[in-house]
């Protein structure tokens, strides 16, 4: 088997891996679920439900990745994105005094 030979075939055998991965990741992230999220601050604790077949989260249309879950909350205007892989929960509120943003920490199933 040549150099060139041998690359193409690490080369396939890595996308085919890689392929295999990302796969096994679509199909458990799949049906409902619901998070706990906790305030840091204030140790309130919260649920956010995920539906993976309908792309929302809290019935808002949302954009899911194999890294992030981001949505708008119609309700108080609050943008929402919550790191799959740590569980670090952003909130950017906009105001016309410059708005806020709240952090919370989501506790994510492996």
């Amino acid at each position: 088997m040549g150099a060139t030979t041998a690359i193409q075939f690490v080369f396939g055998l890595v996308m085919l891996t890689a392929g295999t991965s990302l796969a096994a990741i679509a199909a458990a992230a799949q049906g409902e679920t619901a998070i706990t999220c906790i305030n840091p601050a204030s140790g309130a604790s919260f649920q956010v439900k995920i539906d993976y077949d309908r792309a929302t989260a809290d019935s808002y249309p949302a954009r899911i990745s194999e890294a992030e879950i981001s949505w708008r909350d119609g309700s108080d205007g609050g943008n929402y994105t919550l790191d799959r892989r740590s569980g670090e929960l952003t909130v950017i509120v906009a105001s016309s005094t410059g708005g806020y943003f709240l952090h919370h920490r989501c506790k994510l199933q492996n």
